[in-house]
């Protein structure tokens, strides 16, 4: 579970990346979620873009995808949103203190 300050220092963070995936209308599939999987390990905060036609919103898939991906949700903004899970092989980011 992150706390307020370690949030708002991912917000901080995905203020300046871009998405690197995208959930369409198929939903959140097995494959979405390995390509996901792949892509926190590498880059540990993870940027998504949920389009018009899935009919879902941003906030209501983001923990969706969170819990199935075991990670932590950090924002949702519009229609995208941001995930964060410290990889377990080569950790990047350092959160600040409890």
């Amino acid at each position: 579970m992150l706390t307020g300050k370690q949030r708002s220092y991912l917000k901080s963070i995905a203020n300046g990346i871009k998405p690197i995936t995208q959930i369409g209308k198929e939903g959140v599939t097995q494959a979405f979620l390995n390509q996901l999987d792949d892509a926190l390990e590498a880059r540990e905060i993870v940027k998504v873009t949920v389009l018009e036609n899935s009919g879902l919103s941003a906030k209501e898939i983001a923990n969706e995808v969170a819990k199935a991906a075991r990670a932590e949700f950090v924002q949702a903004i519009g229609s995208k949103f941001t995930i964060y899970r410290k990889s377990i092989d080569n950790p990047t980011i350092e959160l600040p203190k409890k």
